[in-house]
Parts: C-alpha cells; structure tokens; sequence
C-alpha cells in the first residue's frame, strides 16, 4: 500500500468545510471545488438584472477584508505546549491558554467546535489609552493613504491606540472582526456570548455582532450601572455627562434554540418592595390569606383543552380566608411577622381570561361561599410547558389564585420577593471589586456579582464556559463561584496574552508590592492564573466551613448540594498551555521554511523527527489538536508492556513514539483492551520496511473496524 494516512498539516480548514456546506445546499455553486459567486447569487434568487446596485448596508471600514480574512487564515506551525503551573492538573477539566487570543481561538476551533455553551468577553474599551492587539494587517497603500504607523515592524502583539491615530476605530475592529467570526464557531446551537463595552464603541460593536451572528440573533443590550461616575476633566469632557452606565451585547448563536430566559430574576426583601410600592402610590396586591382547607377536594368533572387532553376539575368546600391587616392586628404582630408567618397561603387573585377558566367557568358555573377548585392539566406552551401544574380558583367569579410562594422564597426566616430580569442592571459592589479573588488589580476588574448574571442566561448548570480576555480572571472565579452554589459542572477555558502590567501607572503602585511580596511576576496572564488558584482554595475553605457548620446541627443529610457534602470534589483546577512554535520537525520545516536544528542529546532519529526541547507529552497534545471535539483535559497514560514511548490519550487515542517498530510490538497495540480510536506511529520508525508499514495498518484497521462497525470510518491509523 502506497498511500497512507497522514496526521493533517493544518489544525482546522474552514474554507474547505464551509464550501463543502454550501455544495450541500447549492450543487450548482460550487464548481471543481470553487466557489461561482454568480451561481451563488441565482441560487438565491438573485440575477444579474434584478441587481439594484452595488451599494449595500453594512459597516465598512479600511482594513475590513484584511480583517475577514485574518478569521479563515489556517494557522501554521503552532502548538500548544502544557507548562508545569497550572492546578490539580490530572483531573481539572478547565484550561488556562496563554497567548494570543485569536491564535488560541484557532487552535480550539478543531477540539471544541460548537461545544461552548457560553462566551464572556470583556475587551479593550478602546477609550484612547488601551492597547490593541497588531495582527500586522496588509492593506495595499492604494487603500488607504492615512495608514500611518498601523502596522509596527518589531512584531509586537499590542499597539497604543490613540485617539488621534486616523485608524482608532478600524484598529479596534481589525482586532475584534476576526475574533468573534471563530469564536462563533466554538459556540453550541444553544449557546450565546455576552460582550462587555461602553459608549465608545458601543455601536461599532453592535454592527460587527450583526454581521457575524446575524440580526436575527441579538437578544438584548443590557445597561450596567458600573460605579460612581469620576468627575469631568479637560479636552471638552466637561461638556459631557459624566458616565456611569457600561453595556453588555448579548447575542444568541441560534436564538430559535437558545433557552427561554424566564428563569432569570432579581431578588429583593419583600418589606423594602411593599415599601417602594407605597411610597410610588402604587397597589401591592399579596394581601389576602386562604387558612387551612377543612375538607377534602373531591373530583368533580373532567374537561379538554384545545388539544383534547385532559382538564381534571376538583371541587372542596369548608375553606375560609381573612388578610394579612386582620392578622396584624388580631394577633399583635408586625407586618414582616405576618408575611413570614403566613408565606405559604398569602395569595393574590385575578380575573384575567384565560383559555383554561374560560373552559373551567363553563363547566362549573360559579362558586359558593367557602368553595374553591383545585384545577390539574399540562400546559402546551409556556415555562411550565409539558409539566403537571395545579391551579386553585376561588370566589364566586372563579377567580384564578397567584400565590405569593410562586414569585417569592423565604431564605432563612426573611421573605425574598422575585422580580424578572431586565435589561437594566445595578446594585454591584464596585467598590470592593479590587480584593475580590484575594489578588489586586485595579484595572477593569467585573464584579464577581455581574458574571453571575450573565453566567446564569445560560440555564443549564453543565457545559463550557469561554473567556478570551480573561484578564485577570474574574469570569474563571465567577464559573467556579456558580458551581460552589448551585452543585454545577461548569467548566471554564481563559485565554490572555502574557501583557505586562502598567507598572508606571500610580493605580498599580499597591498592587505591584502585593505581587512583588508574593512572588508573582509582573504579566496579567501570571496574575490572573494566580487569583484562580486562591480563588479556588477560598471556595473550598468557605465550603468545608459551611459542611462543618451543618454537620454540627445535625442537618447535614438534609443538604444536596454535592460540594457542601464532599467540598474536594468541586473542581478548582486547570490545565496550563502557552501558544508555541510547532515541535514536531517536517511540519515546521514544510509549514515554515525553516532548516532543521540538531541539539545534543537527541538521538538522529529524535532530531529528525522533532525540534530541540520537545517532550513526549508536548508530541500528543499537538496530534490532538488535529482531532475533533476531544477535550485537551484528558489525561496521558501508558499501557503495560508497549514500550517507554507509546502513551493513551484519554483511553482512547494511541500515540506511538518508539524510534523502530517492531511485529510483536504491532500485536501488543491490536490487544490492548478496549480497543483505540485511533493509532499514531512515526513514520520513521518503520525505516525501510513498508511491509512492515503496511501490515501494522492493515491489523490495526481491522481491529477498528472490528470493534467500531458503522463508525470505524471516524477511525484509522496515521502517520507523523
């Protein structure tokens, strides 16, 4: 056999793939691999002598096709390399990247293609002192004659954007486009990103969300009251409002299957609500009481909904109700007292038209004093949709019954009323934001609080959770924070430039002898990696606490919170990879054009095969990196009696790295028990033997076609 599989050179082919989609849906546009834009268009419907111009809506900036092109551009000859400072790394199943975001985003796309459930981003507000990332963009002098100083000749990741360059905004978009067209690509059907901005490019970031996720798919802007506004200075800022008001664009990948938010709220005590309402001259309506039943309910009469499923009609007669005045005043108590003590019969009743009463009144008619209906059925639509419900009318208008238990809870002997979430957020401790995660840093930091909320538009407690300017980590906290309170399995993957802190600027002079004091190197990506760890520690200290504090009142089985029962199972972790240069020798040789460097202490072979420095382990992650939606948090093993080079991946994916390969060793792999997925050898391990070659692919593809059936296509051996 001539031909065999080779481990494939680029990580991801996105252009190959999203042409092959489009033959899917439109034959007649791809012709011999290429995309006819013409047939495209009449497809569509759209013929040449129906065009209504060239003109066209959208945000257009100079630089915006370079910037399209940088988002489908295959990286070459990158890797990335585990480094030794991550957390419980054996069994985490989060990742910390360090390194340029869009180059880690690429590298992702392949592992974690449309397995993100959600995206976090707070990016440089370009307010005129952040730095940007310089992706070096080529744009022709013909395109712009006002391009000066965009593009820096040193190579280096973040330029100054200055107000007063002609390029601020485009230098901003440049940064962004690309981003967020691969970011897109990591997001599940269900999934959604949230971006953090303010008035500066407010809009500019509106348009380019647009674009890249479609109208179709925004689902709110979200005002954030961020802090006291800072005073007005200088430059025409004191004809300006003073700001206090930052953004959140949330966008949904599909808003068709994004879930409903009808499970996010906001929680106040009730007294300061009935308070507030009072004070606006406004009605609270919770006032009246239905005391205990003193008769049983009895079925009275069966229904059909519109669907033709079943209405159960139950009637009960002895009931009597008073209201929360009466009590008060009865029984000498305080209002708070009475809403505590009567929580769970406190109703408010309505009238509105529904189809269900319409059906009910008809077939009961009208109800005598000290009568009520108790009213089962599964509603077709709505948050209760497909879920048996119990609704109680009383009065003798059948009037529905709202119960205060229903949109309030009571936490620890306190009544908490629960509102629906809008779009206007506030009351977030900007003020303590500093210290949160027991690491300073005073540059931007999001209240742990703030995450919460956008953490939670997600209402499933499973799934990963992406942040690519994670900062100082905040959002890493945040996830761990909600899997601490609600028994969740989030994971979390951060992605930062190892950018070294401002440390001229005065705000960071405290900050800058904390880290001094404790060793943590002055680079955000170090700092963000190191609140993370004491983050993560704190959680575990404030959970054993909590454990403790149960188990001393005897309630601890009473407690279902997994992390309370078992806090060491709550997982703090991470995974630690930096971007590097590719270590394996022909794909940077083909992929870079550079020669082959020999070290000492590498075998011939090794440093044919490898660059100088490499490990084992940095070999395998970089062959997963070229397999899809494999996690990069299994762990490595090595099976018995294969060799000191053969290592399992995940307990799926074999890698073989032994200098020469031999029948016996072949034999050994075919038995390993469960079988594979996948088989790597060197292809310099077999010399000059292709029959060899050819045998150990043909006995390990038969085990996988043994043991796979329909699926062994997905499977095979290959060769690096």
């Amino acid at each position: 056999m001539s031909d065999y599989p080779t481990v494939p050179q680029e990580i991801s082919q996105p252009i190959s793939e999203n042409l092959q989609k489009l033959a899917e849906l439109f034959p007649a546009a791809v012709k011999d691999g290429a995309l006819d834009v013409e047939a495209l268009q009449e497809e569509l419907g759209d013929f040449a002598e129906i065009q209504p111009g060239d003109e066209k809506y959208e945000l257009n900036w100079i630089g915006k096709q370079a910037a399209k092109k940088k988002a489908f551009e295959p990286l070459l000859g990158k890797t990335l390399a585990l480094k030794d400072d991550g957390k419980n790394t054996d069994t985490t199943e989060n990742l910390y990247i360090e390194g340029d975001n869009l180059e880690a985003l690429k590298l992702l796309r392949q592992n974690y293609y449309g397995e993100v459930k959600m995206i976090y981003i707070d990016p440089p507000y370009n307010t005129g002192n952040d730095f940007v990332y310089n992706d070096k963009f080529k744009i022709r002098e013909d395109e712009s004659n006002v391009e000066e100083g965009a593009v820096s000749e040193d190579g280096t990741r973040l330029v100054k954007n200055e107000k007063l360059s002609n390029r601020f905004h485009a230098r901003w978009l440049d940064m962004m486009y690309p981003r967020l067209k691969v970011a897109k690509n990591l997001l599940d059907n269900d999934g959604a990103i949230c971006v953090s901005i303010n008035d500066d490019e407010e809009a500019n970031l509106r348009r380019i969300l647009d674009e890249v996720f479609g109208t179709e798919n925004y689902v709110n802007t979200i005002s954030v009251l961020a802090k006291v506004a800072a005073g007005a200075s200088g430059g025409g800022e004191d004809k300006r409002l003073k700001k206090n008001i930052e953004y959140i664009l949330v966008y949904a990948k599909s808003l068709q299957t994004l879930n409903p938010l009808t499970h996010l709220f906001t929680s106040r005590p009730l007294v300061d609500v009935i308070d507030e309402m009072r004070k606006d001259g406004e009605s609270w309506k919770y006032t009246s009481i239905l005391l205990p039943f003193a008769e049983d309910r009895v079925h009275f009469k069966s229904v059909k909904d519109g669907d033709g499923n079943a209405i159960e009609i139950y009637k009960r007669g002895g009931i009597s109700r008073t209201t929360i005045a009466r009590v008060i005043k009865e029984e000498d108590i305080t209002e708070e007292e009475a809403y505590t003590k009567y929580f769970q019969s406190i109703f408010s009743d309505t009238n509105a038209q529904t189809s269900i009463r319409t059906r009910v009144i008809d077939a009961v008619g009208s109800l005598d004093e000290g009568e009520c209906l108790e009213v089962e059925y599964v509603p077709r639509s709505g948050k209760d949709k497909g879920i048996l419900v119990t609704h109680t009318y009383i009065s003798n208008t059948v009037r529905r019954v709202i119960w205060l238990s229903d949109v309030a809870d009571s936490e620890d002997g306190v009544i908490i009323k629960r509102e629906k979430l809008g779009t206007f957020w506030e009351d977030f401790d900007y003020n303590n934001v500093g210290r949160e995660g027991s690491v300073p840093f005073p540059d931007g930091k999001k209240p742990i609080s703030l995450l919460s909320h956008c953490i939670s538009i997600y209402k499933d407690t499973e799934g990963v959770f992406l942040d690519f300017f994670s900062g100082s980590g905040s959002f890493a906290h945040a996830i761990m924070e909600a899997n601490k309170r609600d028994g969740g399995r989030r994971r979390h993957i951060s992605i930062q430039l190892p950018e070294p802190i401002q440390t001229r600027n005065p705000r960071y002079s405290k900050a800058v002898e904390f880290y001094e004091e404790n060793n943590i190197p002055l680079i955000v990506s170090e700092i963000g990696k190191e609140r993370i760890r004491r983050a993560g520690d704190k959680i575990i200290e404030e959970l054993q606490a909590e454990r403790a504090k149960l188990e001393a009142k005897g309630k601890l089985e009473e407690e279902s919170n997994p992390y309370i029962l078992d806090p060491d199972s709550l997982d703090i972790g991470f995974k630690s990879f930096r971007i590097e240069d590719t270590k394996i020798n022909w794909l940077k040789k083909d992929l870079r054009g550079e020669d082959l460097e020999a070290e000492a202490g590498l075998t011939t072979q090794d440093a044919l095969d490898f660059v100088p420095g490499f490990t084992d382990q940095d070999i395998v992650y970089e062959l997963m990196l070229r397999q899809s939606n494999i996690p990069l948090t299994h762990s490595i093993s090595q099976p018995d009696n294969t060799g000191k080079r053969t290592y399992l991946y995940g307990d799926a994916y074999l890698v073989c790295l032994e200098e020469s390969i031999t029948k016996e060793l072949v034999e050994t792999l075919a038995a390993l028990e469960p079988t594979p997925l996948k088989y790597f050898f060197r292809d310099s391990a077999f010399g000059k033997d292709i029959a060899l070659k050819d045998e150990t692919f043909r006995r390990l593809n038969a085990e996988i076609a043994k043991n796979f059936g329909d699926d062994a296509e997905a499977y095979t051996v290959e060769f690096i």
